[in-house]
């Protein structure tokens, strides 16, 4: 998961200043983590320590303020006793990765993707795009070939995994390309550069593409993950070296 969050780091600073090509600086000293790193890291300590995701969100969500979260989660969050709010966005793929990598059956992970989705994103097409990201990164991490997860993507969620994007906060419309920028890499490096030079929602794109990438691949690259590790602090870096040490050995 390590993947999905250097992704959004690395994206950070061309959210609102798209760079549509493939070389520019990795980091900068304006590189920050946002909501997806937050609530990504959310996860992996439910997972991991068994507390309530909806808990977790509005706990992680409080630590962390402005970091960039929607309107819709940020009323949900702000309310403990709301329900979930039948969304669509891109915010329930960006966060999903742990799912991905703490399951060894297919089915499993598909049923989590979809139980720590519908806290908030409840709406078909939420769920869908979660589903589709997690299962996309238990079948690398499992040896499948690309054509292999993209046929199944495209057979079983009905997307259309072509190289074309414009700036949308749906799922439907950003889980495709984040995994077509996967799937036209050559390595890791080269997925992240493929998600941010298709411009628009540069973090969650790199974020959804770093987690695939990083299963695919085998691991982040070292100097990229401590980058990564140097930008978060030590709260978030230590439930991220727990997860990835119970759930990536060999990364």
């Amino acid at each position: 998961m390590i993947g999905a969050i250097a992704g959004d780091i690395i994206g950070s600073i061309y959210e609102w200043n798209n760079i549509k090509v493939k070389s520019f600086p990795l980091f900068s000293n304006r590189c920050y983590f946002t909501d997806d790193t937050v609530l990504t890291v959310a996860l992996a300590d439910s997972l991991m320590s068994g507390t309530p995701y909806a808990d977790n969100l509005r706990r992680f969500f409080k630590r962390y303020p402005g970091r960039g979260y929607g309107m819709g989660f940020d009323a949900w969050a702000s309310d403990p006793q709301a329900g979930p709010y039948y969304s669509w966005g891109n915010g329930a793929a960006m966060r999903i990765s742990p799912v991905g990598y703490a399951f060894n059956d297919l089915n499993m992970v598909l049923t989590k993707a979809e139980e720590f989705t519908v806290v908030t994103h409840n709406h078909p097409e939420g769920i869908k795009g979660a589903q589709a990201t997690a299962a996309a990164i238990f079948l690398s991490r499992n040896g499948s070939s690309k054509n292999k997860i993209k046929e199944f993507i495209e057979s079983e969620f009905g997307y259309d995994i072509r190289p074309a994007y414009e700036f949308y906060e749906s799922c439907r419309q950003t889980v495709p390309p984040a995994i077509r920028a996967f799937y036209d890499s050559s390595d890791f490096e080269d997925a992240i550069r493929n998600a941010i030079s298709l411009g628009g929602d540069s973090d969650t794109l790199a974020c959804i593409t770093g987690g695939l990438a990083q299963a695919f691949y085998g691991r982040v690259p070292p100097l990229i993950e401590k980058q990564v590790y140097d930008i978060l602090d030590s709260y978030l870096a230590n439930i991220v070296r727990e997860f990835m040490r119970k759930y990536c050995p060999s990364d």
